[in-house]
């Protein structure tokens, strides 16, 4: 049965569109224009409370019953669980996995989304700012360069993991970050780059990628109170 993807062309969004092509799993991408507001539209807000994408909804979820689930990193677990793959059968893989799937959704997702942010969207440059969080990008990536030194990938094989990490690392450069630098994170993104199902996942909505700046409603709705009053 098609699983919905209700999602955006954004880092978010491609984890869930590359773990479904690597896995093989039959879906349907409906998108929730971020810039237009649909990730607070009522029906959204029900598969998503926290009024953030992406969301997906598994008709043939646990038991035959459809299921609903918000959260790319949980998203990504139950597809793992769901398949038997992209998650390490032993418990000390499955551990390293889930650990470095919490280090990106924890850390380095949400600061590389804030260097993001202070470089190139915010009306007004804070110096502070962009320094705080550019500083703070080059130490996840100097993180994830020991890790890479240490192994192929983040638990040792390829897996949700990686996946969640490697649609944020396509940002390198707006983050003030240059993986010339990083070696063993440059060979690790152009191995992941170069997986079929990877270019098949980042094709999601393509025709909906954002390809200039933030106008000034698309900005107020992503960041701005508008966010508030409509809840």
């Amino acid at each position: 049965m098609t699983i919905e993807l209700h999602a955006w062309p954004t880092p978010n969004g491609y984890k869930i569109s590359i773990a479904l092509e690597e896995l093989g799993l039959p879906y349907r991408a409906i998108p929730v224009d971020i810039g237009r507001g649909d990730q607070f539209k009522p029906d959204f807000l029900k598969l998503s409370p926290n009024n953030r994408m992406p969301a997906i909804v598994d008709p043939d979820g646990p038991g035959g019953a459809p299921i609903s689930l918000f959260e790319s990193g949980a998203i990504l677990i139950y597809l793992a669980e769901k398949t038997g793959r992209l998650l390490p059968s032993d418990p000390q893989g499955r551990y390293q996995a889930i650990q470095w799937l919490m280090w990106q959704m924890g850390g380095f997702g949400p600061m590389l989304g804030q260097a993001h942010h202070f470089r190139l969207y915010a009306p007004e440059r804070i110096p502070y700012a962009v320094d705080r969080y550019t500083n703070e990008a080059g130490r996840l990536y100097r993180v994830l360069d020991k890790r890479l030194g240490e192994a192929e990938f983040l638990a040792g094989e390829y897996s949700i993991a990686d996946i969640a990490v490697f649609p944020w690392s396509r940002g390198a450069e707006r983050q003030g970050v240059d993986l010339a630098e990083l070696p063993n994170v440059r060979r690790w993104f152009e191995a992941i780059d170069a997986r079929p199902a990877v270019r098949k996942g980042l094709e999601l909505l393509k025709e909906h990628v954002r390809t200039g700046p933030l106008d000034d409603k698309a900005r107020d709705v992503m960041f701005g109170k508008s966010q508030f009053e409509r809840r």
